[in-house]
């Protein structure tokens, strides 16, 4: 068929379907708009990122004085100095922070942060460093890091956790001086974010350097302090922790 009656005999089709192909074009728009409206709702999602900085950033099991059976009781208690950055397309707020450790084949969750007494402090030559909270409020400023992260946006704060009275090998282990702990954000979308670090294990001595508080909320709410806040306030019974199965 010549070049010129191909190019008629299509005019003609187009002309004599021509709802048709409207009405084919307009479901190809709606198709296209539909599919690219999905990915790009996909994308507009938050997405936290979580690191931990230089600072208050240990872990400490100790005895309490008290016995279940022939078991000394112990308590652990962890502090985290974390950095979150929001790195996705949409702002969100940080609604809960988890740690767990890992204890017999399974991670173990301490899902409810404790309030400390005190705020976590450096000496720095002679100026004192304090440290922001990243869920509760300073006790000398009143203030608290921004739970709401826009897009781009971080947080840095300390989050602070107590295990209650445990006891066996009922704590983080350490290898080498690290314990392996895991962290969850979760934001309020309910979407978890994890990451997983190694953070020193500590005497209470040592993590008391940073908080004086450090280790008494439990007791503090028990109304039963430590034994070795009895006197003067020393710790020198703390240790970094229990040896497993005692």
């Amino acid at each position: 068929m010549p070049v010129i009656d191909l190019l008629s005999y299509a005019d003609k089709s187009l002309n004599d379907h021509q709802g048709t192909v409207t009405v084919a074009v307009f479901a190809a728009t709606l198709i296209l708009g539909w599919i690219t409206g999905i990915f790009s709702a996909l994308r507009r999602k938050p997405k936290f990122n979580v690191t931990t900085l230089p600072g208050p950033t240990f872990c400490c099991t100790f005895p309490i004085g008290q016995k279940y059976g022939e078991f000394a009781i112990h308590r652990t208690a962890i502090a985290l100095y974390l950095n979150v950055s929001n790195v996705g397309f949409a702002p969100s707020s940080i609604s809960n922070v988890s740690v767990g450790y890992f204890w017999h084949s399974k991670w173990l969750w301490l899902t409810n942060q404790s309030v400390i007494l005190e705020d976590f402090h450096a000496k720095i030559g002679d100026q004192i460093k304090l440290y922001p909270f990243l869920s509760q409020k300073s006790s000398v400023s009143g203030t608290q890091a921004a739970d709401f992260l826009e897009v781009g946006r971080s947080a840095n704060g300390v989050v602070y956790f107590e295990q209650p009275d445990s006891w066996g090998d009922c704590f983080p282990t350490s290898k080498n001086g690290l314990v392996r702990l895991k962290v969850r954000v979760r934001d309020v979308f309910n979407k978890n974010y994890y990451a997983t670090f190694s953070i020193p294990a500590v005497s209470l001595e040592k993590a008391r350097k940073y908080n004086r508080a450090f280790g008494k909320t439990l007791a503090e709410l028990h109304g039963q302090p430590l034994p070795f806040d009895l006197v003067g306030g020393r710790t020198e019974r703390s240790h970094g922790g229990p040896s497993p199965g005692k």
